[in-house]
């Protein structure tokens, strides 16, 4: 008798059973407590809460659920109350059940949890996106109370990373951003490195898939060389390891693809000029516990009495740990194909920790793995951020901002003139220590004394030195302090200060405009304050009230005549050299183009369109670029970023709903490239650029400037250009130049 085939909801079922039991195994091989009933019991719960909903891939959404849970339990190594928090994590804000029912059934922690992930959901990281700092310091402070609602979020966004695909390209490009600028720092800054690693990646492969693809092709194709490096270096490795007596292992790590990219963009070189591809891990069985670190060291000694170190490649953080609590020892030693390899030595302790982070310091420090809030290095990172939250912030990014600047950051020592000790981030100037001691202080700095030397407040301190604030009651505070400050204290003292100060400035703007506007018999509404903010192009209207308020703009008769219409003449815009802004502000924003965009597919940008929207000035693309469009809400228009700028990663975290998904058809209209050039100052240099610039014929150069100095020259030049090739293969013909090292594409 043949079997009877399953239907596909007995399928769905078996693979939602399947999926439990994985999950139940991995938490039954772990360490924790057998909590097996309770966790069956939120997973029974979600299923009937989840019954009938999909997700967009099709499958049925209690699967969601399901491997958010066993990320939090396999990856981060968390117990059964972050598993039954992780499976009912959606319940609260997709269903009827409310908090007291989840309380009720699984208790308070569990229902806290939960709470907290839902205020998130709900909160800028929504559908609804709150851009309202409210939403996100109650994120933070829910943090604060317990921190596995930020790990829990964390393995959800990255199951939603996993799954992105089912996702329109637009909603791609805003989660990857949100993603990259959100949550890849703050899996980093609690030592998730996997994690971390694996939302860039993501991130990276759905916002330049063809560079994601080129990097991998690449990695596959130099596979067999990295194979052979590490055949023939570890071998005396191993037999000085064996000699110790040690219980170790030896793996191979290869750099990420996000890594390599973001090596490329900052240091401007090829994948083939990327020697630190390759890494060599030791991890080790300390013979004593309590020898750990000295035999971190033993190992490095011996290392280096078989291979070559390199001077300035020795990283020491086994005495000094990242500020995410990673220990290492790093030494670069040269091979003997005379290739430089990077070998990191760790415990078997400080591999997990780097793999799982603060669950696995728990676990060290407290072998029943519960959060421990007496925990010094985590109970200080939390400390940190209410400090942060001590101020209001009008701006959810600006709080991110402040937050990724102090959190992530290393740390040097300085002292007060009576000796006291004060912990600033690395990088922290004279103004940050005058803000840490007291605002007032901050407020009214002009300079300082360091070491008893007079330097001006935004000198960067250096560990050790002694610091003595000058104040003068005279001195306000101005918006380019915000350049030299880096701790969360003193940037957001200064923004409260320069609010209050704009308020005052646009009261009084608003007052003169409105006496202005009276006097010319002219309203003061709405119409007429949007004209005008057009006219001077600012981006928004209290931008403009606050020229006003401080005499910046002063209003005349011309824009008594623009706002009733009277110079509108059609003849000025075919005199060369007669200014016509009039004429291109009454037409400027296209309110059809940008109300008939569709959000849901690619915007093919062409020789047509392109003249509706606007080339970004923070990245300059130009086809060849991976790109998005932004709906600009102020200026009604479409600006076009590069995907990787940093003002566009911001804008997919703050305005994701205001994102289009775009691509390049342009063919005919030229566009402005910047080009840096550096090289060995000789003689007839010059004449080479130029004649290597002559040949390439359809390339329009509109500006050289030149400079040497000490024998060595450098040189910046703008052409115009169709794509990404033509720039590419100028700075090509410009490196075959003898004595010109290097040319390279400028932002």
């Amino acid at each position: 008798m043949e079997k009877q085939e399953l239907s596909q909801e007995e399928l769905e079922e078996r693979m939602i059973y399947d999926a439990f039991r994985k999950l139940l195994d991995t938490y039954l091989a772990s360490n924790h407590r057998k909590k097996t009933d309770i966790i069956t019991r939120a997973f029974q719960f979600a299923k009937q809460a989840h019954k009938g909903v999909r997700r967009l891939s099709g499958e049925p959404y209690i699967m969601h659920p399901i491997a958010v849970a066993q990320i939090a339990c396999e990856e981060i190594g968390l117990g059964s109350t972050s598993i039954c928090a992780a499976l009912l994590h959606d319940v609260e804000e997709d269903t009827d059940y409310t908090y007291e029912d989840i309380r009720n059934l699984f208790g308070e922690k569990v229902a806290n949890i939960v709470e907290g992930l839902t205020k998130i959901s709900g909160g800028i990281f929504g559908e609804r996106a709150s851009l309202q700092a409210e939403t996100f310091k109650k994120l933070l402070l829910t943090m604060s109370d317990d921190i596995r609602v930020i790990l829990i979020k964390i393995s959800d966004r990255l199951h939603n990373m996993r799954t992105l695909s089912s996702m329109a390209p637009n909603k791609q490009y805003k989660i990857a951003g949100e993603t990259l600028y959100i949550y890849a720092p703050l899996a980093d800054r609690l030592g998730l490195n996997k994690i971390k690693t694996e939302l860039e990646n993501l991130s990276f492969k759905y916002e330049h898939p063809d560079a994601y693809d080129s990097i991998q092709r690449k990695l596959e194709a130099t596979k067999s060389e990295r194979d052979t490096i590490f055949e023939n270096f570890t071998p005396p490795i191993r037999k000085a390891l064996d000699k110790m007596g040690l219980k170790y292992q030896i793996i191979s790590r290869i750099k990420s693809p996000y890594s390599i990219w973001r090596k490329i963009q900052d240091k401007k070189v090829n994948f083939e000029e990327i020697y630190d591809l390759l890494a060599i891990r030791i991890i080790f069985e300390p013979l004593k516990e309590e020898e750990e670190i000295n035999e971190c060291f033993n190992i490095y000694v011996a290392l280096t009495q078989i291979y070559k170190p390199h001077p300035e490649r020795t990283r020491d953080w086994v005495n000094h740990p990242k500020a995410n609590d990673y220990q290492g020892l790093h030494v670069t030693l040269m091979s003997n194909q005379g290739v430089w390899v990077e070998v990191q030595i760790r415990s078997q302790r400080m591999d997990e920790i780097d793999e799982k982070g603060v669950a696995a310091h728990w676990k060290y420090k407290n072998q029943n793995h519960v959060y421990d809030e007496n925990d010094d290095k985590i109970d200080g990172w939390l400390h940190t951020i209410k400090e942060i939250l001590d101020d209001p912030q009008p701006d959810t990014l600006d709080l991110l901002d402040t937050i990724k600047l102090n959190l992530f950051a290393r740390e040097i020592i300085v002292f007060t003139p009576k000796g006291d000790i004060k912990s600033l981030p690395a990088g922290a100037t004279a103004l940050d220590f005058a803000f840490s001691i007291h605002t007032m202080l901050g407020t009214h700095c002009i300079g300082a004394k360091v070491n008893h030397v007079l330097k001006p407040l935004m000198y960067k301190l250096e560990g050790g030195d002694q610091v003595e604030i000058i104040t003068s009651n005279t001195q306000q505070v101005k918006h380019g302090w915000l350049e030299y400050v880096t701790t969360a204290k003193a940037k957001s003292k200064i923004q409260a200060c320069l609010r209050k100060m704009n308020r005052e400035l646009q009261h009084e703007g608003n007052k003169k405009l409105q006496v202005f506007l009276e006097n010319k018999e002219l309203e003061f509404n709405s119409t007429n304050l949007e004209k005008l903010r057009r006219f001077h192009h600012f981006h928004s209207r209290e931008e403009m009230l606050m020229a006003i308020g401080s005499n910046t703009l002063e209003l005349n008769n011309n824009d008594v005549n623009f706002l009733k219409g009277k110079n509108k003449s059609k003849w000025k815009k075919f005199l060369p050299f007669t200014s016509c802004k009039e004429e291109v502000f009454e037409t400027e924003p296209n309110i059809d183009f940008i109300n008939n965009l569709d959000h849901k597919k690619v915007l093919v940008i062409n020789d047509y369109n392109i003249h509706q929207c606007t080339i970004a000035d923070c990245c300059r693309p130009i086809p060849g670029d991976d790109i998005l469009g932004y709906i600009d809400d102020n200026s009604h228009s479409l600006i076009i970023h590069k995907r990787n700028c940093e003002t566009a990663t911001k804008l997919k975290s703050k305005f994701g709903n205001n994102i289009i998904a775009t691509r390049w058809d342009v063919h005919k209209t030229p566009f402005k490239a910047r080009i840096a050039i550096t090289g060995i100052d000789c003689n007839g240099i010059l004449l080479k650029i130029a004649d290597t610039l002559y040949s390439h014929e359809h390339i329009n150069v509109t500006a050289l400037n030149i400079e040497g100095k000490d024998g060595v020259f450098e040189a910046s030049l703008s052409v115009l250009v169709h794509n990404v090739h033509e720039v590419t293969s100028i700075c090509q013909s410009l490196q075959q130049i003898e004595n010109i090292v290097k040319a390279y594409r400028v932002d």
